[in-house]
């Protein structure tokens, strides 16, 4: 384990130091040879040697911390959470840290701080496309390919509409927000009902 821990990518780097420390130990090394070859003072050797001693491979963890207790329960963290992914304010389209912190019976920083720790961006969208053409492909390159490589004595032009008075449907359902994840939803739309403007 000390020598997976040491080794993999994805190691936190104080265990990966403080396993290697260990190892070098276990070779027979000094403890300045091994302060030497692992970039550490001996103090910090003869620390993390001593928890290994008395802990094994646990002794080889942070300490917790000290600092006030925990207030906020598993329950209030995941009833922030719920609200957050499966309900809306009735007067707006997303939570904001003070209105869910009423609501949930916390403070607006707390909830900020659960948001952070699992990812949640109530407040920021992304869009995404999966077209169901099947000559999709086909017209991307035609269009690409007039922009990349025009006809001889030709100008091309793109042609949009700016819209003034929009009623709007997305043409596939979105994808809901998940910790880590923002919501997404397709960039195209259905229109019922435009007053439009047409510019080059």
């Amino acid at each position: 384990m000390l020598v997976r821990w040491s080794k993999r990518p994805t190691s936190p780097h104080s265990i990966a130091q403080r396993s290697r420390i260990v190892l070098l130990a276990a070779d027979g090394l000094s403890n300045n040879d091994v302060a030497a070859k692992v970039g550490v003072n001996q103090a910090t050797v003869v620390k993390w040697r001593k928890r290994f001693i008395e802990r094994g491979l646990d002794g080889l963890a942070d300490d917790p911390r000290p600092g006030t207790p925990q207030s906020i329960s598993d329950d209030d963290v995941e009833a922030v959470i719920v609200r957050t992914l499966e309900e809306k304010p009735v007067d707006a389209t997303h939570w904001s840290t003070r209105d869910l912190a009423v609501k949930a019976g916390i403070s607006p920083s707390s909830v900020g701080r659960i948001w952070r720790a699992f990812g949640l961006k109530p407040w920021l969208t992304d869009t995404f496309k999966l077209s169901e053409d099947p000559q999709f492909v086909d017209k991307v390159r035609d269009v690409v390919g007039l922009y990349m490589n025009p006809p001889e004595h030709a100008v091309v032009m793109c042609i949009d509409e700016k819209t003034s008075i929009r009623a709007l449907d997305r043409t596939q359902p979105s994808l809901p927000m998940r910790p880590g994840q923002i919501e997404r939803r397709t960039h195209d739309y259905k229109r019922h009902g435009v007053t439009d403007l047409f510019a080059a």
